[in-house]
């Protein structure tokens, strides 16, 4: 466990250099910081901050190394370099978990402390340094635009991704996605977001507020389960999803919710007994 950024890091650099004259994909997906924690001994006790800093200082080394490797072979400015992370942090690890640096709730809850990840892309002389986006992107929408970028072939059928490449290249004003709809527990719509505006729709969810049992030390807690009410939140004011609006904005409350019914009628809605007509088994492009 402890050996695994190091081995990976390892294997991708070798991996580099022996495809360095040819097209080449690497997906590089660490193992940490997903508990449990393991940290190499060149690394242990080197941030000051605990074995999750630890932790974080090892994954920092790993992408500078894949970094350097990339330069020296000169595939860097011909490389696409992507950052990111699948889900927010797991709290009820306690000191193994990490923050959500405000954000309400954590992993496998539909708040955006479970959902709003990370993401630095590189791609020296068409990415320019230092580019800062709001704009509402997904992980599915890197395929689509990766599909682009290298003039691969296209799915036969529909995908929910959306190509963001104007965006990476620095048109910011493109907005490729403007809505997302929170599917959780299968195939339960639990919220829909358009714009700045999230409305949250009453259902069971896992929460770590309150109840919930915090662990530590590689043994997590427990969620725990609660109600939530409807409510519509200002992610542009209030990312933190405390101040629910829906009073002050029943139109908004409606638009959303037509937003909402449309991705019922296609994808369906456990919550209200739905079937969407354009499902298909999982996993097939």
């Amino acid at each position: 466990q402890d050996q695994l950024t190091t081995d990976y890091t390892n294997r991708a650099v070798s991996f580099i250099k022996r495809n360095k004259n040819n097209p080449f994909f690497l997906y590089l997906a660490h193992a940490m910081v997903h508990v449990p924690l393991g940290v190499s001994e060149k690394f242990k006790g080197k941030s000051g901050a605990g074995i999750f800093g630890d932790v974080m200082e090892e994954v920092d080394w790993s992408v500078g190394e894949v970094m350097k490797t990339l330069e020296q072979n000169h595939l860097l400015e011909n490389t696409i370099v992507i950052f990111t992370s699948d889900n927010g942090p797991w709290l009820t690890f306690g000191n193994h978990a990490g923050s959500t640096g405000g954000l309400r709730e954590g992993k496998a809850t539909i708040f955006d402390g479970g959902l709003k990840v990370p993401c630095i892309i590189s791609w020296p002389g068409h990415v320019k340094p230092a580019t800062v986006s709001n704009q509402l992107l997904t992980n599915m929408d890197l395929l689509p635009t990766i599909v682009n970028i290298t003039q691969a072939v296209k799915p036969t059928k529909k995908i929910d991704g959306i190509d963001f490449t104007e965006l990476l290249l620095g048109n910011t004003q493109s907005t490729p996605r403007d809505e997302l709809a929170y599917y959780h527990n299968k195939n339960n719509l639990k919220a829909i977001r358009k714009g700045k505006w999230k409305l949250v729709f009453p259902a069971e969810t896992e929460t770590y507020e309150a109840s919930a049992t915090i662990g530590g030390d590689r043994y997590p807690g427990k969620y725990a389960t609660v109600k939530v009410p409807l409510a519509l939140y200002n992610l542009a004011i209030d990312p933190g999803e405390d101040r629910d609006l829906k009073d002050q904005y029943p139109e908004i409350v409606k638009q959303l919710q037509q937003v909402a019914d449309k991705y019922r009628r296609t994808l369906g809605d456990g919550l209200n007994n739905m079937e969407g007509t354009e499902i298909r088994p999982a996993a097939q492009l």
